[in-house]
């Protein structure tokens, strides 16, 4: 078995380690100013479910947005739109610093700019993740994905602690500063990397249509949307550890914000532990495997947090609970990007982004409904049940061995030479591919034809149906709809190399006499009196 890359095979790229080193300092400003952000929220109401909706004015733009976000990640320039969401959180940072100096805070006025940085985020976030198959090769992503992990969770072990302490002596608006700042550097790095953009003959994609071919192909693809499912189960159960970790560190434990800080620091401390043993975690364990004892070992540590009153204690319940975060996390994120095509990966990567922090959006609002109503230690509790259940949910739904097939672009289509002219727009249009196939045959072409229908429907067609003729039953017919010229073509191009296997075989079983037979036809609903559709003069070979 060939060996599998080193976890710091990714820095072999200048690129990578570029930009690998800003988003460091990026996250760095981010967790300080989510530090001063809880924080300023305990001083400005009593209210443990306001100290939790900080966490969710977070994560919920991410969910509303991250689909949109990645429609655009999949159509435009990612370079541009990674830039474009920088230069927009750094404003509303500034923003924030202003108002905080001035104590012109209000508790939703504080959510109102948090949720600004949210959807910052959202807008960034699927470009970032979707430009690691540009910047390193196939065998080198999962070690990119963990080292992304790691790198947010090596800030996470210090960044709460220098928040906390930055909190503490200079107050929440000097927070606030610090990561207006820290955008700089990777605002700079993104200006530097000049990205290779294939060439694409056809126009871009309409947004609406970009977005609901991104819902398709991932709700035709049951690994793909059981990784969604359990992302959301995790998302919204293990969140109430963030989320209350302000109300533990000031009620339960008598700290202030340097201990809410340093609380954050011990849970980023696990999460880097976690990284590091995650590629040997994966040659010894399947992914179920791992996601239900990472779900486990987070209910454990969140059920001790609860019932602690001991401030060293709640520190080293916070450990494990990090490395299970960054196990099931990198895992989720991995899974979603080897089993999508690259034409499409953005947006699968914005479903899962949606699925996973609109669970943390819900459950930062329920786990502090659940401690103002019944205290801290029994909504995390609670939460610990829900991690239980989503392990539990393997036993039906278990996640799949990352995707091994090359999901690359085929790249053998040609345009077909048209005897009408068509303008792009022409359509809708049908088409026809004919088999002859052998009575003895059938049932390994028809168990063919299923995967092919949902290869088909994955990339764009519609209205798929197979026919057989009544009068030469060796006659089998496909047929399907696109709506336009171009969409019949890009529907070809987003063919993978994966996909070849199965069209190789229908080929295989087809007995005519050469390859199957494709008819391409432009429909006509009603009957025009005159053909609007000129002839395209062929030039004579």
């Amino acid at each position: 078995m060939p060996d599998r890359p080193s976890i710091l095979a990714p820095f072999k790229h200048e690129t990578f380690r570029l930009l690998w080193t800003a988003t460091l300092v990026s996250n760095l400003g981010g967790l300080v100013q989510s530090v001063g952000a809880g924080w300023m929220m305990t001083t400005l109401t009593d209210s443990h479910n306001m100290v939790a909706l900080v966490q969710a004015s977070t994560t919920l733009p991410i969910m509303i947005f991250s689909l949109a976000a990645g429609a655009l990640a999949d159509n435009f320039d990612r370079r541009v739109v990674m830039l474009i969401a920088q230069g927009g959180m750094a404003l509303v940072s500034v923003l924030l610093a202003v108002l905080a100096f001035m104590n012109l805070m209000s508790p939703w006025l504080l959510l109102s700019l948090t949720f600004m940085i949210g959807a910052g985020t959202a807008l960034f976030n699927p470009s970032w993740q979707a430009s690691m198959g540009d910047i390193v090769p196939r065998s080198d992503l999962p070690g990119a994905v963990t080292l992304n992990a790691m790198g947010f969770n090596m800030m996470r072990s210090v960044g709460p602690a220098v928040g906390g302490l930055i909190v503490a002596l200079a107050g929440a608006a000097a927070a606030f500063t610090l990561n207006a700042l820290t955008y700089l550097p990777l605002i700079t790095a993104l200006l530097r990397w000049k990205p290779e953009r294939p060439a694409n003959r056809l126009p871009r994609e309409g947004f609406g249509s970009a977005i609901l071919a991104g819902i398709r192909y991932v709700s035709l693809s049951p690994s793909l949307t059981t990784v969604l499912f359990r992302s959301f189960l995790f998302g919204l159960s293990a969140v109430a550890v963030l989320a209350l970790l302000p109300s533990v560190a000031a009620e339960y434990v008598g700290g202030g914000a340097l201990a809410y800080g340093t609380l954050l620091g011990c849970f980023g401390l696990g999460a880097i532990g976690g990284a590091f043993i995650n590629g040997r975690v994966r040659e010894r364990f399947s992914n179920e495997w791992i996601v239900r004892a990472a779900c486990i070992g987070f209910a454990l540590s969140c059920a001790g947090l609860g019932f602690s009153r001991d401030l060293i204690l709640s520190h080293a319940v916070l450990v494990p609970a990090g490395a299970c975060w960054v196990l099931s996390m990198s895992l989720f994120n991995v899974s979603i990007q080897l089993s999508s095509p690259r034409w499409v990966v953005g947006r699968a990567l914005s479903l899962y982004q949606t699925a996973t922090f609109g669970g943390m959006a819900m459950g930062s609002w329920l786990w502090g409904v659940s401690a103002d109503a019944f205290g801290i230690d029994w909504a995390l509790a609670m939460a610990a049940l829900v991690l239980v259940f989503c392990a539990l949910v393997g036993f039906i739904l278990p996640l799949r061995e990352f995707e091994s097939r090359d999901l690359g672009p085929l790249n053998t289509f040609n345009e077909p030479v048209l005897r009408l002219n068509l303008t792009p727009r022409s359509g809708p249009i049908m088409v026809m591919v004919d088999y002859r196939i052998a009575q003895d045959d059938i049932p390994r072409f028809l168990a063919l034809m299923t995967e092919r229908r949902k290869v088909r429907l994955r990339d764009g067609a519609r209205q798929w149906a197979l026919l057989r003729d009544l009068e030469q039953p060796d006659l089998w017919v496909e047929s399907y709809h696109v709506p336009t010229w171009v969409d019949y073509v890009r529907h070809n191009l987003r063919r993978t190399k994966a996909d070849a296997e199965n069209f190789l075989a229908l080929r295989t079983l087809h007995q005519g006499d050469g390859p199957p037979q494709v008819h391409r036809m432009i429909e006509r609903q009603t009957v025009p009196l005159a053909d609007e559709t000129p002839l395209r003069s062929v030039p004579e070979v």
